[in-house]
């Protein structure tokens, strides 16, 4: 068993999307119930973790608030991935938890899930399934495997759940978290939602 406590964790909220559907608009720092969607992340993550990142490509001075930003080391809006690896390329710590911006019910059973399944030796990568369905922008990941994203990324590959399956990901059942992994995707979500 491997002992993680959190020094060893850093987390990158992945708010550096174009946010196509929601017209454009930086879903992180959309209103939601009069807070930023990103609020509520990192409401519930900050007492677990060293450290926050903020994976984000615009409204940089405004994500400063929640975390020390870093921009995607490759160009163009290319995917989570692109975030993940600049994620990777500056912790410090062993861990890298995954949450994305646009989570407002996520909860605590997440992390105490996925810290309990990376305990198992030779486990890598622990990522969040309800049911067959993968919701791999909430895990869990060694830095160890930053090299092997980069090698992913350079190859044109950039599916999220591919390079999870490629290694080996442990999943973790959240079939009991019925709203955890709604995010909100449209103006029409929003009004849903509230």
């Amino acid at each position: 068993m491997k002992n993680i406590g959190k020094s060893d964790i850093t987390v990158v909220i992945l708010a550096g999307g174009q946010s196509i559907r929601m017209n454009h608009k930086d879903k992180g720092l959309i209103l939601f119930n009069g807070k930023p969607l990103i609020s509520y992340v990192v409401d519930i993550v900050h007492q677990d973790v060293c450290s926050i990142l903020i994976s984000a490509n615009r409204n940089i001075s405004e994500y400063q608030r929640f975390g020390e930003v870093i921009t995607d080391s490759l160009p163009g809006f290319q995917g989570p991935l692109a975030g993940i690896l600049s994620a990777l390329n500056k912790v410090k710590t062993k861990y890298l938890l995954i949450v994305p911006c646009d989570g407002p019910f996520i909860n605590q059973s997440l992390i105490t899930r996925l810290l309990k399944n990376m305990q198992q030796p030779s486990v890598n990568i622990c990522v969040a399934m309800q049911g067959q369905k993968m919701h791999p922008t909430f895990s869990l990941v060694s830095v160890n495997l930053k090299d092997n994203l980069s090698e992913f990324l350079e190859q044109g590959n950039r599916k999220m759940s591919v390079w999870f399956e490629s290694n080996h990901a442990q999943k973790v059942d959240f079939s009991d978290q019925v709203n955890m992994f709604t995010n909100l995707n449209s103006p029409k979500d929003l009004k849903i939602k509230q």
